[in-house]
């Protein structure tokens, strides 16, 4: 079975991905962001404490 993303509606160039994570407390959080695989987009969506937050930068954690 082959998995299809939602095309990048801000880009019409990439498809949108997600992301997961680890809370605080070691806990799995599935799809926490949906990011665009054109590195020129750079659009993404993602749950912070329970927020929504569109646009914010991406980069590679320092952790």
């Amino acid at each position: 079975m082959e998995t299809v993303y939602p095309e990048c509606q801000k880009c019409n160039a990439g498809v949108l991905i997600p992301l997961s994570d680890y809370g605080r407390e070691g806990a799995s959080i599935m799809y926490k962001a949906w990011v665009c695989t054109n590195p020129e987009c750079g659009f993404n969506i993602r749950i912070d404490n329970g927020e929504l937050s569109i646009g914010r930068t991406v980069a590679p954690s320092n952790k």
